[in-house]
């Protein structure tokens, strides 16, 4: 960087605004300071947080993450030969049903390692995200909500729309526990358990509770997701340099 008289020069000024911009255009387009470039460190941090936005648009006072932003950052990763894994973290309310899924397919079918951190909440359809990375963790005062589809607005009702939601209901609960150590009973169970919630039915876990039921890996917080995330990088490459030998 060249200075004259402690004043940067107009080049260095030009080029230090041209950042700013586009660091302010991506977090406000992506919700995030960057995406991965090949200068960025090897873990790619993706943050899940308010209510994931599906195909409706949510009103500007709620806190969303769109799938639409989502998604071509998960193909960057996975093209980018300087990312080595990816950390998602979640503080989610939970939202449209087939964007979360679309999202934890996306993060399961990663060919790079995934660890995800539960922070404040996975609630709902970020379970499944939560559960599609790799090895899941959640923080000690974290809580996770189980339940079962819920629609808002105007529902159709004929028994074609009322399967429909069956096996949507259905996709979750398999993807889950495909996913998890939790059994689809068990799951069932706390999905439809009407003695917790006062006019509800459905599960609330704290998390000692939803690691014990085998829902998430472990308890733990930041050091242990990156650390974690960072063996499973050290055990792809060990593969790859054993395969290669």
């Amino acid at each position: 960087m060249l200075y004259h008289n402690n004043v940067p020069s107009p080049t260095t000024m030009e080029s230090a605004n041209s950042g700013e911009a586009v660091h302010e255009k991506t977090l406000t387009e992506l919700g995030q300071l960057s995406i991965p470039s090949a200068n960025d460190h090897n873990i790619f941090t993706l943050t899940i947080i308010g209510q994931i936005e599906g195909h409706m648009v949510l009103p500007p006072q709620n806190k969303t993450t769109k799938y639409e932003h989502v998604i071509p950052q998960l193909v960057a990763v996975e093209q980018n030969d300087q990312v080595e894994g990816a950390l998602i973290i979640l503080n989610t309310v939970g939202g449209d049903v087939e964007a979360g899924l679309a999202i934890a397919e996306m993060v399961n079918t990663l060919s790079k390692p995934t660890v995800s951190l539960v922070l404040g909440g996975g609630h709902s359809i970020g379970v499944p995200v939560a559960v599609a990375a790799n090895y899941s963790i959640i923080t000690e005062t974290a809580t996770m909500t189980i339940h079962p589809i819920r629609l808002t607005g105007q529902v159709v009702g004929i028994f074609q729309f009322f399967e429909y939601l069956d096996k949507m209901q259905d996709r979750v609960i398999e993807f889950v526990t495909r996913h998890s150590r939790i059994t689809k009973e068990k799951y069932r169970e706390l999905m439809f358990n009407s003695s917790q919630l006062g006019r509800d039915i459905g599960t609330v876990l704290i998390g000692p509770e939803a690691v014990e039921l085998g829902l998430i890996d472990a308890v733990g917080g930041l050091n242990h997701a990156v650390n974690k995330l960072q063996g499973l990088i050290d055990e792809r490459k060990a593969d790859k340099q054993s395969s290669y030998s």
